[in-house]
């Protein structure tokens, strides 16, 4: 199966992706400052309902490639990571926005929370591009099924991403006024931030070459 180093900084993508501000989580920390924590974890539940269509999704369409188009294996290799130079600039641009900063929204009922929390997640590109451009980085014939590995790195994403969101709902509202107090701390995460994806881009690509 997939090797315990692979595993390690697929981790640390998936880790470093739920970290980047994108629509799961502003929607969370605007609903956890607006309605309350209760609200924050009612929409995490339709967010990691929304994960879950990406996973299968995924999950048989990297299986059809692979079989059918082995080349196409190593395309999305390049688009991943070409994907989390994005990201690094996302985090490093000027002007970069930060996700504590709260959207006014009006209070919804719980059937509500879980569907828009859904919505979000499952319309989310970030979430998308990253399950087609990203899970292909860490999988290969070679170690077994193509759809279990596809399974495995999936709710390995989904475990980091749900244990991330948690806290964040939780918290938001003090982290949201501690960031404000501490700006600084806010400039120095985003910069490590992207650092770190562009270093992480470097080396797949670099890895790439070396197994050309």
């Amino acid at each position: 199966m997939i090797p315990l180093h692979d595993m390690l900084i697929f981790i640390a993508a998936a880790l470093l992706m739920v970290l980047t501000p994108g629509p799961n989580m502003i929607y969370l920390i605007s609903r956890s400052i607006c309605q309350g924590r209760r609200a924050g974890v009612t929409s995490l539940v339709g967010v990691v309902a929304g994960f879950f269509v990406h996973l299968f999704a995924a999950a048989i369409g990297l299986t059809a490639v692979f079989m059918a188009v082995p080349v196409a294996y190593e395309v999305l290799k390049w688009v991943g990571a070409l994907y989390l130079m994005w990201l690094a600039w996302q985090a490093l641009k000027p002007g970069a926005r930060s996700p504590f900063e709260a959207q006014q929204l009006p209070p919804d009922s719980s059937r509500k929370l879980i569907l828009m929390g859904f919505l979000t997640s499952a319309l989310n590109p970030k979430i998308a591009v990253f399950y087609l451009s990203v899970f292909p980085q860490f999988i290969s014939p070679e170690h077994g099924s193509v759809f279990i590995q596809s399974i495995i790195l999936g709710l390995t994403q989904i475990s980091v991403s749900f244990s991330v969101n948690l806290l964040i709902a939780l918290f938001a509202s003090g982290i949201a006024a501690w960031f404000v107090h501490n700006p600084l701390w806010l400039a120095t995460q985003r910069y490590f931030m992207g650092f770190v994806l562009a270093g992480l881009a470097v080396r797949l690509l670099l890895e790439q070459r070396q197994t050309a």
